[in-house]
């Protein structure tokens, strides 16, 4: 707290409370963090610096909505909202593509599905030319909860 001597009396030793803050220490501080920030901000970013090569013939993704296949519960199939018998499900896949098969077919599976009911699916549309499929999951899980446990010691294994 700073003192100063009131106005009119020049005793020396008789001071009063000045009643201002004084903001000069917190500028300091803020203007000596920024630049800190400014200095090291463009030292953290990761990666590798590398010139790319240049191509005549590359031409931008064209970002087209991807043809879901969706594999329920019960092992019933559907096609975005559309329920699909299996013997349709690859005419009707086609029909959604197009002229495109090299547009992605996404495949969803319900986590309670049989495992060989998901490689079924997949090697119908496999099969019939359907090469660009992606198996879509959910990767919003805890990590804790997703990790395997770990094996009990090796001494009690061999028991």
């Amino acid at each position: 707290m700073a003192f100063s001597s009131p106005s009119g009396s020049d005793r020396p030793g008789f001071f009063r409370p000045q009643a201002e803050i004084n903001v000069t220490p917190l500028v300091d501080v803020m203007l000596v963090l920024l630049i800190i920030f400014m200095v090291t901000a463009p030292l953290l970013t990761a990666g590798l610096k590398v010139q790319l090569p240049q191509a005549q013939a590359a031409r931008p993704l064209d970002p087209k909505e991807p043809v879901v296949v969706v594999v329920g519960r019960d092992g019933g199939l559907a096609v975005g909202n559309e329920p699909v018998e299996p013997a349709d499900l690859v005419q009707l896949v086609k029909l959604k593509l197009g002229d495109d098969l090299n547009r992605v077919v996404h495949l969803r599976g319900d986590k309670e599905v049989a495992y060989g009911r998901m490689v079924e699916v997949l090697d119908q549309l496999a099969s019939n030319g359907i090469t660009h499929i992606a198996i879509v999951t959910d990767a919003r899980k805890k990590a804790a909860a997703s990790a395997p446990s770990a094996p009990p010691p090796a001494t009690e294994q061999g028991k």
